[in-house]
């Protein structure tokens, strides 16, 4: 079976794909013969309207995923539910959590910016789940990502707002995707906040016994220490992924140095971007 995966929405528009409209965020699609799968769906306005200029219909999408409750990964739900009519959106309960970024005196929310009926309205149909969910025969979710690296910790600037207190965001609701295609497992990313080696090993541990083929999406490296960075070089080359599209999240910096090591199999996930697996 053959997927096409397609990034509709990401802070920057691919080299020649003109009319997109680059967001902070992230959107991708998955398509097969069957199957129209939606991950995320941007910040706003721009993944339905990138899927329009790149005649992608997205009243064929079957179900939604989400990686997470922060509005670059959902701000986009209402308009993509005005295109797709009811269907199923998969993540898990912590994605409605009233999630906050705070640093120094500021404080900002960054959660859905949508109320659950209003979404409910248009058609969106939760199924909310600590578990990993099988999407399709060929595609699933982490569920939650166990914490296994040394190295890999949560985003101290990451808060939950319960009543009138803050608490820290151990963002359990940071799920990623897996493809099972004939040349080995395909991860999609979200933010992975909660780690992209772990999120890998997850994949590993749901599915034994396959290599990683793809990694596709962001990585939260921007704010990164550059130890951090070069462990999860030596971890990802450890894994022996064999193509790696970095977008949103990653930074610059950090995919700048992902590229110098990962050469050819590195490459820019852009809105416009699309690659067909195998």
């Amino acid at each position: 079976m053959q997927f096409q995966i397609t990034t509709l929405s990401e802070n920057c528009v691919a080299v020649g794909a003109r009319g997109l409209l680059g967001e902070w965020g992230l959107s991708i699609l998955i398509e097969t013969d069957s199957e129209k799968i939606l991950f995320d769906t941007g910040a706003s306005i721009s993944a339905a309207h990138n899927a329009r200029i790149l005649g992608k219909d997205l009243s064929q999408v079957s179900k939604i995923a989400l990686s997470h409750g922060h509005f670059d990964h959902t701000g986009g739900l209402a308009d993509v539910l005005r295109r797709t009519g009811k269907v199923e959106v998969i993540a898990h309960p912590d994605v409605w959590s009233l999630k906050y970024v705070r640093y120094g005196e500021y404080e900002g929310y960054i959660g859905i910016p949508f109320r659950r009926e209003e979404l409910e309205t248009l058609g969106a149909s939760f199924n909310l789940t600590q578990d990993p969910v099988n999407i399709t025969n060929e595609i699933m979710t982490t569920g939650v990502v166990p914490m296994v690296t040394d190295y890999e910790q949560i985003d101290p600037m990451m808060f939950v707002k319960e009543g009138d207190a803050f608490q820290p965001d151990s963002i359990a609701d940071d799920l990623s995707l897996i493809i099972k295609t004939e040349q080995g497992l395909v991860v999609l990313l979200g933010c992975a906040h909660r780690g992209i080696i772990n999120v890998l090993r997850r994949a590993q541990e749901l599915i034994p016994g396959q290599p990683i083929d793809t990694v596709i999406g962001g990585a939260h490296l921007m704010f990164s220490p550059p130890e951090k960075i070069e462990q999860t070089v030596r971890d990802l080359k450890e894994i022996g992924i064999r193509r790696l599209g970095c977008s949103h999240c990653t930074g610059f910096g950090p995919m700048v140095r992902l590229a110098q090591e990962f050469g050819d199999i590195f490459f820019a996930n852009n809105a416009g971007t699309s690659i067909t697996v195998p």
